[in-house]
């Protein structure tokens, strides 16, 4: 599990106050994160809002996909997506040479074309889910 602090979209005031809650990975996170419930009582601890919580959630669930790591985030910040929503949202084409060009645009290798399906069908079942 990624560590909380890979989240790029938190503010450093609610990382301390996360992690003074025990959560020190995206993993604890996301299970602290599940219901809606859950996430009000989290943003009431932590002093942010839901909308806060929901941003995190959804960056965790990108850094949690499988076959991704901090380059692979970091192309897609490339692109301007920091979530699985935003991911969901693409359509696969444009996704696809986005990540291609954004490998290329920061001089990276180019992803596994099947990495980088893996990793738009997974955003599609989380946001689905």
């Amino acid at each position: 599990m990624p560590a909380i602090e890979q989240l790029t979209r938190i503010e450093p005031v609610h990382l301390a106050r996360l992690q003074a809650h025990g959560l020190f990975t995206t993993g604890l996170l996301l299970e602290r994160t599940e219901t809606p419930t859950r996430r009000q009582t989290l943003a009431d601890q932590t002093d942010a809002s839901p909308a806060d919580v929901a941003e995190w959630r959804d960056e965790a669930l990108l850094l949690n996909l499988a076959f991704f790591g901090p380059t692979e985030h970091e192309l897609l910040a490339q692109i301007g997506i920091t979530g699985v929503t935003a991911l969901a949202a693409t359509a696969w084409e444009a996704f696809e040479s986005a990540v291609l060009r954004a490998a290329t645009d920061l001089h990276y290798a180019v992803p596994d074309r099947l990495a980088v399906r893996s990793w738009w069908e997974q955003g599609q079942v989380l946001v689905e889910a």
